[in-house]
């Protein structure tokens, strides 16, 4: 059986579009990468709340290499209202680094997250 075939004068159109499609495709994929490359990545690995005045916070740092980031790290209530917050200042070195940081809170904390990072 043969395959079909686009109708006489539609040939053009049709090699416009793919090509049309390949290049938005290719648009997508560069910005994804670019998006992604060399960004600030943390994630929070543990946190112990010590006491109602006091939290730690254990997190895992991924960034590009030999670059210093500042990441604010917060405490938050069951209300998810801020009760303390705090500012580590992560010194350039390598790309992966585990870090743990203790939070004065104002009331009881029931978990931690880490809220931004920064390089400079």
């Amino acid at each position: 059986m043969a395959l079909p075939r686009p109708a006489p004068g539609t040939l053009r159109w049709w090699i416009v579009g793919v090509l049309g499609v390949g290049a938005m495709v290719a648009v997508v994929i560069w910005y994804g990468l670019a998006a992604n490359v060399g960004a600030v990545v943390p994630e929070v690995t543990a946190y112990r709340v010590v006491s109602d005045s006091q939290l730690e916070v254990d997190y895992r740092l991924t960034r590009p290499a030999d670059r210093a980031v500042t990441c604010t790290i917060t405490g938050l209530d069951a209300r998810k209202g801020v009760v303390g917050t705090v500012t580590d200042e992560v010194p350039a070195g390598e790309s992966r680094v585990q870090r743990s940081v203790e939070i004065r809170t104002a009331q009881r904390a029931v978990t931690g997250v880490v809220d931004s990072c920064v390089r400079h």
